[in-house]
């Protein structure tokens, strides 16, 4: 009982509800000149922010919406230009899958409130199938590895957020160094939030020396390499939906990077959400599991790691995303003891187990779009 009432007590709204009932000057001033106003209405549920419905006509006196969300705290400024800088980066890669940006800034009648405003589209209130989600979203992460501005780099220059924390990935040359960059400063926030622990210590330790090294250097070793690709980030079911009128898929709260494409599968391991293992497999036909395909299961544990813990970073005396942390953390590490050094030295019982565990491994046919 004690931990749903933290859940429910780190969820509720610290932004004003008066933020969202009329429009700012400034507000007004990122709009297309000759936009009429008509109103405003509360849009959607958002933990850390505030979100409303503009309605409003051009010049030609076309309905025309806006989507406003304000967010209030010690940290507004940067919430607030992440989320536009972000998802300008996903909509001149991908314009068919999020909404056009339009423009953030700071309230007139309150300096300490910030707001992010873009085109309103009509969801459905579910997710995408997976039917068509997982190709697109396979498309977009070829798109964004061909027009990559810094082809090989990984990280991402904007620190994102996820909740009241920030997300950050540190510019890196390797994937392997990102990933373990951001699970350091992850690892650092939950550790503040709920206290130490003897345990998580001792799996934290073995994750960062032995599991990544062993899941991720082969990725880049042995003539492999990895492409940048645009990662959303976050991309549980409480991020993606389906546009009302034309039945495509949508995706929005991004904390992006440059990163392995497989990476934003992340939150499709969590057997919590509704997104699963089917959404997975279909990635994998259009998308084709990378070498060594066979840890390409543990790579995708591994890789939900960071969004667990950071999920426990972000609720106070909720400790069950801990839980599911350490309970990962235990299997990879007993699995991996000795690092990518013992796969380095085992390379030819690593091919032995590949055909062994084919099976297991999603189809790799690939389709090409369109």
């Amino acid at each position: 009982m004690a931990e749903k009432e933290a859940l429910a007590r780190s969820k509720k709204s610290q932004v004003p509800v008066w933020l969202i009932e009329y429009i700012d000057e400034n507000v007004r001033d990122v709009l297309p000149n000759g936009t009429r106003f008509l109103g405003t209405t509360p849009s959607g549920a958002s933990y850390w922010a505030r979100a409303a419905r503009i309605d409003a006509t051009d010049e030609a006196e076309e309905e025309t919406p806006f989507f406003l969300k304000v967010y209030k705290s010690e940290n507004a400024k940067d919430m607030a230009y992440s989320e536009f800088a972000s998802m300008k980066v996903f909509y001149d890669i991908m314009p068919e899958m999020v909404a056009e940006p339009i423009g953030w800034g700071a309230y007139k009648n309150d300096p300490d409130a910030y707001f992010f405003v873009c085109r309103f589209e009509e969801l459905t209130g579910d997710i995408p199938n997976s039917g068509d989600f997982p190709e697109l979203l396979a498309e977009l992460h070829k798109r964004s590895e061909s027009t990559a501005t810094n082809p090989g780099e990984f990280g991402y220059p904007i620190t994102s957020w996820g909740g009241t924390n920030p997300v950050r990935y540190p510019s890196s040359q390797s994937w392997e160094e990102c990933f373990t960059k951001c699970m350091e400063l992850t690892f650092a926030m939950e550790e503040e939030t709920h206290g130490p622990d003897d345990e998580m210590t001792r799996l934290r330790e073995g994750l960062m020396t032995k599991v990544i090294p062993r899941l991720l250097r082969p990725l880049e070793t042995e003539g492999r390499t990895v492409k940048p690709a645009l990662c959303h980030g976050n991309l549980w079911d409480g991020n993606a939906s389906v546009d009302a009128s034309t039945g495509t898929p949508k995706i929005f709260d991004v904390n992006p990077t440059w990163g392995h494409n497989e990476y934003d599968l992340a939150p499709w391991w969590c057997p919590r959400h509704r997104m699963t293992k089917v959404y997975i497999d279909e990635y994998f036909r259009y998308y084709q599991a990378a070498e060594p395909a066979v840890d390409f299961k543990d790579r995708g544990i591994l890789y939900s790691l960071r969004f667990d813990v950071h999920a426990s970073s972000i609720y106070p005396g909720v400790y069950r995303f801990r839980k599911i942390a350490m309970d990962n953390m235990r299997r990879l590490v007993d699995k991996y003891p000795d690092g990518y050094e013992g796969y380095a030295e085992h390379t030819v019982l690593g091919d032995q187990a590949e055909e062994t565990e084919q099976q297991q491994i999603p189809k790799t046919t690939v389709i090409e779009a369109a």
